[in-house]
């Protein structure tokens, strides 16, 4: 079992996860807690070396590029309707994020069969 894949893909769910939570209950906090464990995933994307790395890290920093704004949006600016829509579009990311390390991990195992 490969951990540091592991370690990942976990942030990565959890970054997806966090950001829903914001929209079932938002609050600064929540977003905030969304917009942390976003970068770690970013963070631990930086050495992953496989099949799909750019695209991984490029989703990932795109959900950075929404959730971090929609944080500060809604700590200073106190709207949370563009606060709710930049988390909307960091979900995207995410979402496309996970298809692509399932892409990969099943990209993975093929070559491991033969």
């Amino acid at each position: 079992m490969d951990w540091g894949k592991v370690t990942y893909i976990f942030f990565s769910l959890m970054s997806l996860t966090t950001t829903a939570g914001f929209l079932y209950e938002p609050n600064s906090l929540a977003l905030f807690l969304a917009a942390g464990v976003n970068v770690i995933s970013t963070i631990l994307k930086l050495g992953v070396r496989n099949l799909l790395s750019a695209e991984l890290l490029a989703s990932s920093l795109v959900a950075d590029l929404h959730l971090i704004p929609a944080f500060m949006v809604l700590t200073f600016m106190g709207d949370e309707r563009l606060a709710i829509a930049l988390a909307i579009g960091a979900i995207v990311a995410n979402i496309f994020s996970i298809a692509l390390a399932l892409i990969e991990s099943a990209k993975s195992q093929e070559k491991d069969e033969f």
